[in-house]
């Protein structure tokens, strides 16, 4: 085995454990997803977490905050889950004006 194939193993290797450990992140997100979310905010959840995974990990990292905070009594349903998609996504404008 060659230097160069070596490397590649290791490389190999190291994306195969990433995968396994962003798998293994996101099966326990899902599990708290259960827990926390009525049915019909799940699929919506489900849905954006298609689209954006980035907005779905901000969603849930909120709605995580939001239970331990204390802030929400038993679970999300869709309009809740809406209004905090919306507030997630919303894009500040920023004006300049030159003089």
């Amino acid at each position: 085995m060659t230097e160069l194939d070596e490397i590649r193993q290791k490389k190999m290797e190291e994306l195969r454990q990433k995968q396994e450990a962003e798998a293994e992140t996101e099966q326990k997100l899902d599990v708290l997803v259960k827990r926390l979310l009525t049915e019909e905010a799940r699929e919506r959840l489900s849905n954006v977490k298609l689209v954006n995974k980035e907005v779905y990990f901000k969603a849930v990292q909120t709605i995580i905050y939001l239970f331990n905070a204390g802030q929400v009594q038993g679970k999300i349903d869709e309009e809740q889950l809406k209004g905090l998609l919306k507030k997630l996504t919303e894009k500040k404008e920023i004006n300049i004006k030159r003089k």
